[in-house]
Order: structure tokens, then C-alpha cells, then sequence
């Protein structure tokens, strides 16, 4: 295991484990570079041929640990953030990815299964993107996958009100191709990654390619992380994050627009 992410690699599949369950999955910096490391170098080893990425525990991820993102917006962490890596590496992975979700995944635990090929829902996913709610924006070019899967309508709902969508919805909507008992999920999505792991792997990359356009996801994610930083160094931003460490609603109506 690397800082909370377990690595295993059987029959031509990758899983990715994300192992923090105590703190609910919340992905830590160093879980971002754990993350974009191990799919980066699967895109030079002939043996991998399908990414599966799971949560450990009660839930899929929490999104990113605010602890972190509050002491980023008030300056007290510098230094390289790996979350642009690791987006980086799924918008160029020409491995099909697999998504096995149970429980919560908020903010880029949704927006990561848009750059997920197959995705598999235990009955009790919720999935949320409070991005505004942090008085941030959307990420992982999410702001264009999420209405071209969704609708404008639904997509800007869910990101401006970020209110969860349960599996049931999720599923009706396109966000997955399957629904399952929580007790079946991960043989379901394990039966999904080696079903492609004995498709022709050239067929497949290929196919991938020709769906989604990784320069065309790049620019996006480019012109959404440069809006993100900005967000992080506001009023708002600050507000929102004092208020979440004093368990209070934030107050936004006390601030001017910005």
C-alpha cells in the first residue's frame, strides 16, 4: 500500500484501492500522486489492460480532504498539488477504467466516474458534486462530461445546488451502466474488468480514443483549474471553509459578489 492507495495487479487487471476509511476515503495530495503514478505507468505495461478503481469501507471517496483545501486557501500549504496529475492521467489513459461505488462519492468521486469507461453502483451510492456549496467550481472537465451525459438542466442542478443523486437516478440518467446489491458489487464490476481484459486491447484503446478526445478533456480541465484556483483565494472560498471548521452554515449573503 502507498499513502492509503492499495495496488494490485491480477490477469491483466489494475485495481486501485483507495484505503482510507476511517477518514471516509478523503483524498489527500499524496493520495492524488499515489493515484496518477500507478495510471501512468500502466500505460507502459503490456500486462495491465484494465483499470478497476474501488473504495475501501462504508463509501466510495469523500472528494478531497478539506482539512487540506482549507489550509490551501489561507496559504499555510505550498508546494505541487498532484490532483492536476492525476486528472491529467485519467483524461490519457487508454486502459478502459472500471468504477466499483458504494456509498457517498462527492465532488471528484463523481466527477472521476465521467472518465470512468464502466461504471458499477452498489443500491446505496449517492453521488454529489458541492463544488458551489464551497463556493468553488466544477473540476476533472466535468463541466462539459456532466451535460453532455446528463442535460444541462440536471448537470447544473447538481453542481449548483449539490444536492446527492441516488443510484436508482444515477442509473436512469446515464451516469452507470449497472445497479447491484451492495454485497455484489465488487464481483459485478471484477466480472466488467475481465470481460475487457480478454477484448482485444488494441480495439479497445482505439475505440476509447475515438469516443473521448484526451486534448479536448485537457483544455477543458486546464481553463477549470485555473477558475478553481481563483475560487480558493476569495472571500467566498474563506467563508465557506471557516464556516464548515465551526460546523455552521456559511453566510454568503454577507459578502459581496465576486
Amino acid at each position: 500500500m502507498t499513502e492509503h492507495i492499495k495496488i494490485e495487479k491480477s490477469d491483466g487487471v489494475l485495481t486501485l484501492t483507495m484505503a482510507r476509511p476511517d477518514k471516509k476515503n478523503a483524498l489527500t495530495n499524496a493520495m492524488y500522486g499515489a493515484l496518477a503514478d500507478a495510471i501512468q505507468a500502466a500505460e507502459t505495461d503490456s500486462s495491465v489492460r484494465v483499470l478497476l478503481i474501488r473504495g475501501e469501507g462504508d463509501m466510495f471517496t469523500a472528494g478531497n480532504d478539506v482539512g487540506e483545501f482549507a489550509a490551501i486557501a489561507t496559504g499555510a500549504v505550498q508546494g505541487e498539488r498532484h490532483v492536476g496529475r492525476f486528472l491529467q492521467s485519467l483524461a490519457h489513459s487508454s486502459r478502459p477504467l472500471v468504477a466499483a461505488v458504494q456509498g457517498r462519492a462527492v465532488g471528484i468521486g463523481t466527477t472521476m466516474l465521467l472518465h470512468c469507461d464502466l461504471v458499477v453502483l452498489a443500491e446505496n451510492a449517492l453521488l454529489s458534486t458541492p463544488f458551489v456549496n464551497l463556493a468553488l467550481v466544477p473540476e476533472a472537465s466535468s463541466s462539459i462530461l456532466m451535460p453532455l451525459r446528463i442535460g444541462y438542466a440536471r448537470a447544473f442542478e447538481m453542481f449548483a445546488l449539490g444536492e446527492p443523486v441516488d443510484a436508482k437516478s444515477a442509473f436512469t440518467w446515464g451516469l452507470a451502466n449497472r445497479v447491484v446489491p451492495l454485497d455484489k458489487l465488487d464481483a459485478e464490476a471484477r466480472a466488467f474488468a475481465s470481460r475487457l481484459a480478454k477484448q482485444p486491447a488494441g480495439a479497445v484503446s482505439t475505440t476509447k480514443r475515438l469516443m473521448r478526445n484526451p486534448e479536448v478533456l485537457m483544455a477543458q480541465i486546464k481553463v477549470e483549474s485555473e477558475q478553481f484556483a481563483a475560487r480558493l483565494k476569495t472571500a467566498e472560498a474563506r467563508e465557506a471553509f471557516v464556516a464548515f471548521a465551526e460546523r455552521r452554515p456559511p453566510d454568503f449573503l454577507k459578502l459581496a459578489a465576486s
